[in-house]
């Protein structure tokens, strides 16, 4: 190719090396004859002149066929951009229209458009949020109608500062594409799962003769709640229920809160215990078997909430309903004697065992972890307790532990030395791994136990080899001294141990006044029996001047919110802030008129706490969960972050105004 351009330069013709040669000859004749050297050089100059003459012509010729094309391409331009298919429309920076093309018109008909503030025009539109889309557009609905705008700034005069730029917007109608992604979302499937939390319970409660009846009632209430979504039903177990129905009835379901929830506990036909309900919910999976899968999730996390809620799974997302009454107390003791017994084997197979509690540890905490402790050096293991501070909450029990060389306490960072992928770890009074005393040992071993009485949140431990979390009960203790009992038929436990776990029991249950059951006592009584001294006990919970001091600060400067719920501050510079908190705000519940109290602590200038505790008319967990938190019903709370003590009671009583509503 760029040998022939060379040719083509040769060939191709070019005046002025013609005019060069024709010198070079006048040059040449004028040497021999001087009259036809002039002569010739004349014609040089005739041609030199003729030359220019014509290439000026030319090029004059050249600038007007190219005027006339721009201007036949501006008139086109101009034609083309009047009588565009989809609306056009010019704006000043200010938002006030400048111009528009015929398009635009037909979207206001009897409206005069020119020097309009666009926002006027279209309310749901903004010029502002547009600009700073990442995507470079902006979705809004104009009557019946949907746009897709997109936008281009110009620079059209540079000599301006007001008027240097203007903002056009091209509006591309997107309404049948918005149709069709509606409905493709009100068709899209949703997968339910609902079961019957205590249906043992419940026929156990009614008579024979009514049992039946109790049965029928819940398959009809089932089925009506099913029909009324058409939605296709299938009862595969006694007290399990399979729902698939349209995306479009969930929004619903979600608006009214699952009052199946509500209908079923007024189910009364003979039986003394209520009906209650858990349902999972799966959506947003890629297939049906994703959505079974997600509603399974759900319904696990339900029934470990203690049951009678609603949980949807949208992928990675939970939304919880319900949940607003106690979880109901199983009798039987059928489930610790299988975890005690599954137990068993993973110590036994386990060359050493870490057992790590959450970050500032209380008694329930510290107690659990001394029963494992327990547990595990009664099987011939090698066992280490994860502690990196003792706290204000656990001093006074930490001190009959601290001089004996039996028990085994490290920091995280000889843990994280010591551990390997085949040694066990048991966590005890939490299931959120951030909340742990050492996260990162969660990610060194696959062999992990939980134990744990709080009601589980979406965030978990999820490689977990045995779980045994029951929100029933009083404390992690209580489930602690029930696997001692099985787990091996010989066993050694010391008077201390048992006084630290009937201190965790005591500290969560408010000495037997709170979340307390029929197992609690049980399980007191089992420590009792192996020696605890409940008068020590009662020591351990003793207070100094200091701490008594500022719980009375807490209790005198309380204000009422809402008529039946205290909001207080905890005082400032205090060495055991939380703990404090938590004691006050249990000394506001002794306050007649009040069902609920929360206290406003802070624990460094980044960190603000709130403790919540209540009657069980308001479900504190609740609240709290809004906040980022959690709990149980009673005993609940919060860490909030990059907020002042202002913003956070502003949080707080956003989260409790948020709570009623949903109530009404």
């Amino acid at each position: 190719m760029k040998s022939g351009r060379k040719v083509n330069k040769l060939l191709a013709p070019n005046t002025r090396i013609y005019l060069m040669i024709l010198a070079i000859f006048a040059l040449v004749i004028a040497l021999f004859h001087v009259y036809l050297g002039i002569i010739a050089a004349i014609v040089w100059v005739f041609l030199v002149y003729y030359n220019w003459i014509s290439n000026h012509e030319r090029s004059k010729k050249w600038e007007d066929y190219i005027e006339s094309l721009s201007g036949e391409i501006d008139s086109a331009a101009r034609y083309a951009i009047l009588n565009l298919p989809f609306p056009l429309t010019l704006l000043n920076l200010d938002g006030k229209v400048t111009w528009y093309n015929s398009s635009f018109t037909e979207l206001f008909p009897d409206t005069r458009l020119l020097g309009k503030d666009i926002h006027d025009l279209v309310s749901s539109f903004s010029l502002e949020k547009l600009t700073s889309e990442e995507n470079g557009y902006s979705d809004t609905k104009l009557g019946e109608r949907y746009y897709r705008i997109f936008y281009n700034i110009v620079e059209v005069n540079k000599e301006s500062k007001d008027d240097r730029f203007i903002v056009m917007l091209y509006w591309v109608d997107i309404t049948e594409y918005t149709k069709l992604k509606e409905l493709y979302s009100d068709e899209r499937s949703i997968v339910a799962i609902v079961q019957v939390d205590n249906l043992e319970d419940v026929l156990k409660s009614t008579k024979e003769e009514k049992r039946m009846f109790v049965l029928s009632e819940i398959d009809r209430k089932v089925n009506l709640w099913a029909s009324r979504m058409n939605a296709v039903m299938k009862k595969y177990q006694k007290d399990r229920y399979l729902i698939v129905f349209e995306n479009k009835f969930l929004e619903n379901l979600e608006a009214k809160r699952f009052a199946i929830l509500d209908d079923m506990r007024e189910i009364d036909l003979g039986n003394k215990t209520p009906v209650t309900l858990s349902i999972g919910v799966g959506s947003l999976g890629r297939n049906l078997s994703k959505l079974e899968e997600y509603a399974f999730s759900a319904l696990e996390l339900a029934l470990s909430r203690g049951g009678d809620q609603a949980v949807v799974r949208m992928k990675g997302d939970f939304k919880f309903y319900g949940g607003k009454t106690k979880a109901v107390e199983k009798r039987n003791r059928v489930k610790a004697r299988v975890i005690a017994h599954g137990l068993r084997p993973l110590i036994d197979d386990s060359p050493k065992v870490f057992i790590m509690g959450h970050k500032y540890p209380d008694m329930d905490c510290f107690g659990a972890a001394i029963g494992m402790y327990r547990a595990v050096v009664n099987r011939g293991k090698d066992a280490y307790i994860v502690l990196n501070q003792v706290n204000d909450a656990i001093f006074s029990v930490f001190e009959l532990f601290a001089d004996n060389d039996e028990y085994k306490f490290i920091g995280d960072e000889e843990a994280l030395e010591m551990i390997t992928d085949k040694d066990l770890l048991v966590v005890v009074d939490t299931h959120r791994p951030s909340f742990t005393e050492c996260p990162p040992l969660l990610e060194k071993t696959d062999r992990v136990v939980l134990i744990d009485h709080h009601r589980v949140g979406t965030e978990q431990i999820e490689k977990v080899v045995l779980r045994y979390t029951e929100p029933y009960a009083s404390s992690t203790c209580e489930l602690v001294s029930e696997i001692l009992q099985y787990i091996d038929n010989k066993q050694k436990i010391d008077k201390i141990e048992a006084e630290a776990m009937l201190a965790g029991i005591a500290v969560d249950t408010k000495n037997f006044s709170f979340k307390t059951g029929v197992r609690t006592f049980d399980a007191a009584s089992f420590l009792r029996r192996l020696g605890a001294d409940t008068t020590l006990v009662k020591q351990l919970f003793q207070d100094d001047i200091g701490t008594f001091v500022a719980k009375s600060n807490i209790v005198s400067t309380a204000s009422m919110y809402k008529d039946s719920i205290a909001i207080a501050v905890c005082p400032k510079d205090l060495s055991n802030p939380q703990l404090v908190a938590a004691q006050g705000a249990d000394e506001l519940l002794n306050i007649r008129g009040i069902n609920a109290s929360f206290v406003i602590g802070q624990k460094d200038e980044d960190l603000i706490f709130i403790s919540g505790r209540s009657l069980g008319d308001i479900n504190v967990q609740l609240i709290m969960e809004k906040l980022g938190g959690g709990g149980h019903l009673e005993v609940a709370g919060a860490q909030l972050t990059g907020v002042t003590m202002k913003e956070a009671r502003e949080k707080l009583e956003a989260a409790i105004d948020e709570f009623f509503e949903e109530e009404e």
